[in-house]
């Protein structure tokens, strides 16, 4: 049943699953083109950095980095710090990303935070091939992060709206993940664990630095926990 599916589809679940990141890749893409125009780079520039280098938060870091002439090296440094956290919950992914096959280095890179989010909530229909379906989630998501950069860069200064608020288009999207997460599962040890790691980190070092420790911090504690948790995980599979 698999082999009668066809690609649109795919392409349409997979848009509907990924609706929430479009409205919301769309207006912060647009807001990185504006920005990457006003530093005195086209819309090419824009398509670009948003195709090849796709690390949200960090492409507007790298506006000012560019602005400042910063070099190679705290160039890479400010990247790792920043988007370090996808080497945590990427992990979850690594075996399931290599059984694809050619699309195995497309699905490494294209991970990000909402990307993580949306297929971990997504509930794949029977007769639909998984993979297939994580793909195109995917490159639409990416599709609207470039889109919208490239609106913003063509649009340049003579788009005037406010746009307060926007932004936390991403964060309602989390908090629905999170709450649909904490409903299906059985153990929720991982969730109040990350809860805790994060307000204790937030409260020490603040929201620009916290993200990389609290991670590391629920990391070390769930590998030490694992043996206690194992059981449990085991009934919630069942």
């Amino acid at each position: 049943m698999e082999n009668m599916r066809s690609k649109k589809e795919y392409i349409g679940f997979a848009f509907r699953q990924s609706m929430p990141v479009m409205l919301g890749y769309v207006f912060l893409g647009t807001a990185f083109g504006l920005l990457l125009q006003n530093a005195g780079y086209s819309f090419v520039w824009a398509f670009l950095a948003s195709a090849v280098i796709y690390a949200g938060s960090m492409q507007f870091v790298l506006v000012s980095l560019l602005t400042a002439g910063a070099g190679l090296l705290n160039t890479a440094l400010m990247t790792l710090f920043i988007n370090g956290r996808h080497i945590f919950y990427g992990l979850s992914f690594v075996e399931k990303y290599k059984k694809m096959g050619k699309a195995y280095p497309y699905m490494v890179f294209s991970l990000t935070d909402e990307t993580y989010s949306v297929l971990c909530g997504t509930k794949v229909p029977e007769g639909m091939d998984e993979n297939k379906v994580f793909f195109w989630i995917s490159l639409l998501d990416q599709s609207y992060w470039v889109a919208g950069s490239v609106i913003g860069a063509l649009a340049g200064s003579r788009i005037h709206f406010d746009s307060t608020g926007i932004d936390f288009s991403m964060t309602a999207l989390f908090v629905a993940i999170v709450v649909e997460q904490w409903q299906g599962a059985r153990l929720h040890f991982p969730a109040v664990l990350g809860a805790v790691c994060g307000l204790i980190w937030l409260v020490v070092l603040g929201p620009d630095e916290f993200i990389l420790p609290a991670l590391c911090s629920c990391v070390i504690i769930l590998i030490l926990a694992r043996r206690r948790m194992e059981p449990d995980m085991g009934k919630e599979e069942g």
